[in-house]
């Protein structure tokens, strides 16, 4: 589900190095402390092992929302617009130069494999506006992944019914969160684009990929709106746990759906990551940036793929419903085209394929499973395999049903295909306001800082995780006492 995202880190910055404020005085001061969190907060979480980052998530979330609209005051006091009611006057005294590793920018032109690209420098307050906000997007994606992760899990008793439905909530409520901001970023950076014809350092914060970032949440999201009424994959995941004890005594409840409903939301989400896929594969040839890497373009493919499978899986069930068997297997045929899922013609039994090929898929399942119990990259197929199991399910109750009741002909899949109907979009993206400071923060900081604010205390180590001598106490939050100056050190 979800894309795993991996947040990007940054160097430490002085805002009292490149801006004054004459209204306020202690704003420098006080953005580049909150920023120092961030900093810090980030290295944490990206030296935490991946099956441990989810207990670190909430505060990197919090520190980069508190760090926000201290960023966005700076910037409103350079654009000279009032905060609250309040006027702002914020002085550029030197360009700024502050560095953050990017993470969705492919690695081509890194020499060792594994290791990570080189940071970019940017030169600009407002990439500093699209790196943080973007990352504040990415960690509410990795919140909804994380949402999600009980229901996927099969070593322990599946979910119930209202579990699965706060869950499925509360990750659309993340998505719909990230949607809003990446919309927000697309506007602001083709404003720049356009209106100052700035390129931006890296593809990450590319107008195209914000915006298909926007777009790939809101499929996302629109997916989880099927997901939270679609009874097939939970009755396939209870059939895959052996923990499960329901089957001794009652048979898995698979409701009527809103077949026709679930499947134009599933061409909905399909239409999103197209246009997500199509922005993301131009920007190589367009410039500008560069590429993104493939991983994240073969996510994207992967997530159009399935969700058109799964438009054509309700259109089977809405025939099967009718009574049209022949008519739902021939829809069968078309999704497992769409996921790009071989199986014999002459297979109308519902047996799966033998031999080597069964023995890989048997392997990749396990090796999802694994992913999925210790919280790793689960889930990075778009939910291809997830589907394909629901495919070879409906195969085999249809196909034995058709050839022993219904005996109907199975027509070609693709004059189906042809009269598929437009998507119907469910979610609408709220417009994403940019946080403010209070009256009481901003009347505080009109004294003067009571420190100095300097960078040099907090060393850049262009490797994150192998940083010396860094104080931990430089900052709110952390072990020392940044008033005093004497911070602790590892």
């Amino acid at each position: 589900m979800p894309y795993p995202f991996v947040l990007p880190t940054t160097s430490s910055f002085s805002f009292s190095s490149c801006f004054s404020c004459e209204s306020h005085p202690s704003l420098p001061l006080n953005a580049s402390t909150r920023r120092g969190v961030v900093r810090e907060d980030l290295k944490a979480f990206k030296r935490t092992p991946r099956e441990h980052q989810a207990a670190k998530l909430p505060t990197v979330v919090s520190s980069l929302t508190a760090y926000l609209p201290y960023l966005f005051a700076v910037d409103a006091g350079l654009s000279q617009r009032a905060v609250n009611g309040e006027e702002i006057a914020v002085i550029l005294k030197t360009a700024p130069a502050i560095e953050w590793r990017p993470t969705l920018s492919d690695n081509a032109a890194v020499a060792v494999p594994g290791k990570e690209p080189a940071r970019v420098k940017v030169h600009s307050l407002e990439y500093e506006v699209f790196f943080a906000l973007s990352c504040l997007a990415n960690a509410h994606t990795l919140q909804a992944r994380i949402a999600l992760h009980p229901l996927y899990v099969l070593s322990t008793a599946p979910v119930g019914t209202q579990q699965r439905q706060v869950a499925v909530s509360a990750a659309t409520k993340s998505l719909l969160d990230a949607a809003s901001i990446y919309d927000y970023l697309a506007l602001r950076a083709e404003g720049l684009s356009s209106g100052y014809g700035m390129a931006p350092p890296c593809a990450d914060i590319s107008p195209a990929a914000l915006r298909a970032q926007c777009s790939l949440a809101m499929a996302e999201a629109t997916l989880l709106a099927v997901l939270k009424d679609d009874p097939y994959p939970a009755v396939v995941a209870q059939d895959r746990n052996k923990n499960d004890t329901e089957w001794m005594y009652k048979a898995p409840d698979i409701p009527k759906v809103r077949a026709h409903l679930f499947a134009r939301l599933c061409l909905a989400a399909s239409e999103h990551a197209a246009q997500a896929y199509s922005l993301c594969a131009g920007l190589g040839r367009a410039g500008g940036g560069g590429k993104v890497n493939e991983s994240f373009l073969k996510y994207l493919d992967n997530l159009r793929r399935t969700s058109r499978a799964k438009a054509c899986r309700f259109f089977g069930i809405d025939s099967e419903l009718g009574g049209q068997t022949g008519t739902a297997i021939a829809w069968l045929n078309a999704g497992l085209q769409e996921l790009g899922v071989e199986r014999n013609p002459s297979d109308t039994g519902g047996k799966k394929s033998g031999g080597l090929g069964r023995l890989k898929e048997k392997w990749t399942e396990k090796r999802e499973d694994k992913k999925v119990e210790r919280g790793l990259d689960w889930g990075a197929d778009a939910g291809r395999l997830e589907e394909t199991r629901v495919y070879e399910m409906l195969w085999e109750k249809w196909s034995k049903q058709n050839d022993t009741i219904m005996t109907q002909v199975v027509p070609p899949s693709g004059p189906l295909l042809q009269q598929m109907p437009m998507g119907r979009e469910i979610h609408t993206i709220k417009p994403f306001q940019p946080p403010q400071l209070d009256p009481p923060t901003l009347e505080a900081m009109r004294a003067p800082p009571d420190r100095s604010d300097d960078a040099a205390l907090y060393p850049s180590s262009d490797e994150d995780d192998t940083t010396i001598g860094t104080p931990i106490g430089a900052f709110p939050g952390t072990q020392g006492d940044y008033r005093t100056g004497t911070p602790n050190y590892y």
